[in-house]
């Protein structure tokens, strides 16, 4: 098993915990790791906030920086709240790359999220494990 199917069955795991239990937004896992080491780990607060990316990045720190951002769903592009989306928060904390097991098509993310990576020069690789992803999302019904 190659070390980023590890490391996102991991971000899966924890998403899995908070099912059911995020409101309206769906239940994100979020692996971030540095040199073979995991630096921080979070899934998606009770009720839908903080964001998982949100609270991996916060328990980081700097030691973000160069890191990969393993993430169940595409990271927001937007927020509803006024506050810096999941993607804007990866790319200032110099996050090298993510990995994205599924997009999302809500309208905070639809591709935007991966795409504002990219052109921060974020490597970002979509798809990885999706299918093992999938069933957290049946019941997710994103806004359009």
């Amino acid at each position: 098993m190659s070390d980023d199917v590890h490391y996102m069955r991991r971000a899966i795991a924890l998403a899995r915990t908070k099912v059911g239990l995020t409101g309206e937004n769906p239940s994100v896992g979020c692996v971030l790791v540095k040199d073979g080491q995991v630096i921080a780990e979070a899934a998606t607060g009770e009720g839908g906030r903080p964001h998982a990316e949100e609270q991996a990045l916060a328990m980081a720190g700097a030691a973000a920086a160069g890191s990969t951002a393993f993430v169940t769903l595409e990271p927001c592009a937007a927020r509803s709240g006024g506050t810096a989306s999941c993607s804007e928060r990866l790319v200032q904390a110099g996050v090298a790359r993510v990995v994205i097991a599924s997009e999302d098509a809500s309208v905070f993310a639809a591709g935007h999220g991966a795409k504002r990576l990219q052109n921060a020069g974020i490597d970002v690789t979509t798809g990885l494990l999706a299918d093992e992803a999938a069933p957290l999302y049946v019941s997710y019904r994103p806004a359009k």
